[in-house]
């Protein structure tokens, strides 16, 4: 990003719609929690090569957006952050949770640029790329909650080729346990990097012996995308997380010019 010269075809510029801030990357709402993450997680800003943006949704944490079975309360805060960010001057949207999929369309519908509200997105994209005979292992944190209607809203087939495992319901990675579930994690969230890869690459090969026909690995959560690197050297499987996601994302309000030879 430095000392690359000036675009030299930007040479005319004008205001768009409610902007207040140009060159932009992407917004990101964030749950109104106060835990680390190793760089690769979406609230550690330093592991991204293109600016975002944090906004905080006010007064909603893992336990209203993730554990409350009546989700209603999150939606007008969700909203607002959507808007704060769209206003800013972000050029797409994004959260850091994949159980914001939940409110996906109500978000899309409310602004007016592109909105990738969970990593989950992918699922769809990723069910025709492996074929109809193998599945996506989709990898939550806590797989009991994650419904048919988080599946929908991002337009999974809720009878399609996945399964769900949860690494911390299932599988017993503690390390997220004390970053994020608030009835286990202490006064203040702490985890270890390798204790946490480790814990993954154990999880994710598990159930490739479990589920030969795993074509996919897709990462859920926000925080394990840190890992992905060490899951496909044990499992040699395409991984997607929310780093792809946002990659992607960046790439389609931003896209980059090619330069080489011929």
């Amino acid at each position: 990003m430095y000392n690359v010269g000036r675009d030299m075809g930007i040479n005319y510029i004008r205001a768009r719609k409610n902007h207040s801030c140009y060159g932009m990357g992407l917004g990101i709402m964030i749950l109104d929690e106060v835990y680390p993450g190793f760089p690769g997680d979406v609230r550690n800003a330093s592991g991204f090569p293109y600016p975002v943006q944090y906004d905080i949704v006010n007064n909603i944490d893992i336990f209203k957006l993730v554990w409350e079975e009546d989700k209603s309360q999150c939606l007008q805060p969700i909203l607002d952050a959507a808007k704060r960010l769209e206003k800013m001057g972000c050029r797409a949207i994004a959260a850091e949770c994949g159980y914001f999929a939940y409110f996906q369309q109500e978000v899309a519908g409310y602004v007016d640029i592109p909105v990738f509200m969970s990593s989950l997105l992918q699922v769809p994209m990723i069910q025709q790329v492996i074929g109809p005979k193998k599945k996506v292992a989709i990898i939550a944190a806590q797989g009991k909650f994650l419904t048919k209607t988080h599946l929908e809203r991002v337009g999974i087939d809720p009878d399609s080729n996945y399964i769900i495992a949860g690494a911390q319901d299932e599988y017993g990675c503690t390390q997220f346990d004390t970053l994020w579930d608030h009835t286990k994690r202490p006064e203040v969230p702490e985890a270890y990097f390798d204790k946490a890869e480790a814990d993954m690459v154990r999880m994710c090969k598990d159930l490739k012996e479990k589920h030969p026909d795993i074509g996919a690995i897709m990462l859920e959560c926000t925080g394990m995308q840190p890992f992905a690197r060490a899951i496909q050297r044990e499992l040699d499987l395409p991984v997607y997380s929310w780093g792809t996601m946002l990659d992607y994302a960046y790439s389609v309000v931003a896209h980059r010019d090619y330069y080489g030879h011929v």
